[in-house]
């Protein structure tokens, strides 16, 4: 059975989240369709700054960190938002190019998966106590 303490912080991350895809598919929005650039590295560009936006309101807000080694601690989020971007461009990839789903349906579904993981693999080794 799930904590409740840790449904409240999925919760909150989730929340957190929702800014950062408003961010994200913005910024990969913006990038593809004004500046015709690259659907991958759009999509990249716009994970990385939401990814980043997502550390330190996460950090402040969702886990209440203390950790004063903040280099280290936010290495380790962006680390798993790596491969959280890793898995989310092969979902994109294999329901956006192979499946022929619309790019941006692709995207969200992406979205939902890589909270998950991001979510557990942060609360299991970034913000553990």
């Amino acid at each position: 059975m799930i904590d409740k303490f840790v449904i409240f912080k999925l919760m909150k991350y989730s929340l957190v989240g929702s800014s950062g895809m408003i961010l994200d598919f913005g910024i990969t929005w913006l990038l593809k369709e004004k500046f015709k650039i690259n659907k991958y590295v759009a999509n990249s560009t716009g994970f990385v700054l939401a990814a980043s936006s997502n550390y330190f309101l996460n950090r402040f807000w969702t886990f209440k960190s203390h950790n004063n080694q903040i280099a280290t601690e936010y290495l380790s989020f962006f680390g798993i938002s790596i491969i959280g971007l890793l898995i989310n461009n092969l979902i994109i990839y294999l329901l956006s190019d192979r499946i022929k789903l619309n790019f941006y349906s692709s995207k969200l579904i992406a979205i939902i998966i890589v909270t998950l993981w991001n979510f557990g693999m942060n609360y299991l080794f970034t913000f553990s106590v």
